[in-house]
């Protein structure tokens, strides 16, 4: 089962938690959610040990949700740890 996060639930938290925005370089340098850095989908999927421990619970996001349930199906599978952001940066932006 995935733990997911909602936007209200994660504005709180924000600067105290490692969130993971895996859009586009270009994407996340024209806005995205404040403290997340950047790691796109396919870096990330390919070298998860350049950027993850697996001893450290992540929050992750994408544009909507969807590629980031699929990067948590995979990575989980290697023994990284993942709350899902729901509705990911779109929801953001409707919520601010």
């Amino acid at each position: 089962m995935i733990s997911t996060i909602s936007i209200r639930e994660l504005k709180p938290k924000l600067g105290q938690i490692p969130l993971i925005d895996i859009r586009s370089i270009e994407s996340y340098n024209s806005n995205h959610i404040p403290t997340a850095i950047n790691i796109p989908f396919e870096q990330l999927i390919i070298h998860p040990e350049k950027y993850l421990r697996r001893d450290q619970v992540y929050y992750i996001y994408c544009s909507r949700g969807i590629k980031s349930l699929k990067a948590i199906q995979i990575l989980s599978k290697q023994g990284y740890h993942f709350i899902h952001v729901n509705g990911g940066y779109e929801e953001w932006v409707l919520e601010n």
